[in-house]
């Protein structure tokens, strides 16, 4: 039985288009991705048969991730093809670029998905004036290339990535890749941010992941240290729409990262 979500148009449009786009890398051995489609105002995605998280399958996650990634995108935070304007994922509606936003992945992701993060934070009182220059210091640090590590095999620099890539939108299921991926936040970025969002909520079985993509797809030198810096931006949209202890993990990466 297809499971059957409903919301704003432009919100179904943009997953739609984000899980056709990622499903193109599936021939060369990208992740599954679950198979939906737009029925009228609502979203209809096909069920997907749970099994157990089994060395196995990680290690085939960990290969089709590396392959997903691999395939590439045209500029840091650049929609999915196929998407339409307002240019936005997520409840957070965090935008994306609809063109270039600049040189590197720090300035760009800094500039797209983690200032308009941090500001709808301090406009909703989630920090206090000294833990905001804390969290603005970092990002300026990002934006000016400091956490820059371009990943070697990817050749054109700019991964295709699942973009929300928590432990709850992987889905163990019998398939040749070990697992299928739904709800993403599609967009083209470093590979890096994806990992880091697995282990933020704690993926079972993250290290054979890890393991098998890096054989994979060996990872920039430093990686397991850029990986507190790579969970900043999703810490912010937690610490914007919940509140709570989010805001103070924020501040603590942002602390480590002066």
């Amino acid at each position: 039985m297809d499971v059957v979500k409903t919301g704003p148009a432009s919100a179904l449009g943009m997953e739609a288009a984000g899980l056709a786009w990622l499903a193109e890398a599936e021939p060369h051995g990208g992740t599954r991705i679950a198979r939906a489609r737009l029925d009228g105002e609502a979203l209809r995605v096909a069920h997907v048969a749970a099994a157990p998280a089994t060395a196995e399958r990680a290690e085939a996650l960990g290969r089709s991730l590396a392959a997903l990634h691999a395939h590439g995108a045209v500029w840091h935070c650049c929609p999915p093809s196929g998407a339409v304007a307002p240019f936005e994922v997520g409840s957070s509606r965090t935008p994306l670029a609809p063109e270039p936003a600049g040189e590197g992945w720090g300035e760009a992701w800094a500039a797209t998905a983690v200032r308009p993060i941090l500001e709808r934070c301090i406009a909703l009182g989630r920090f206090d004036a000294a833990d905001a220059r804390v969290v603005a210091r970092a990002v300026d640090r990002m934006a000016e290339g400091a956490f820059d590590a371009p990943q070697p095999a990817l050749v054109a620099g700019v991964a295709r990535i699942h973009g929300d890539l928590w432990s709850g939108n992987v889905l163990w299921s019998d398939v040749d890749t070990g697992a299928v991926l739904i709800d993403p936040h599609a967009q083209g970025g470093h590979a890096e941010t994806d990992l880091a969002m697995l282990a933020l909520f704690g993926l079972p079985r993250l290290e054979t992941v890890l393991a098998a993509y890096d054989e994979a797809s060996p990872l920039a030198d430093g990686w397991r240290e850029r990986v507190p810096m790579q969970q900043l931006q999703p810490l912010l949209v937690h610490t914007m729409l919940f509140g709570g202890g989010y805001g103070a993990q924020a501040v603590a990466v942002a602390r480590a990262l002066r």
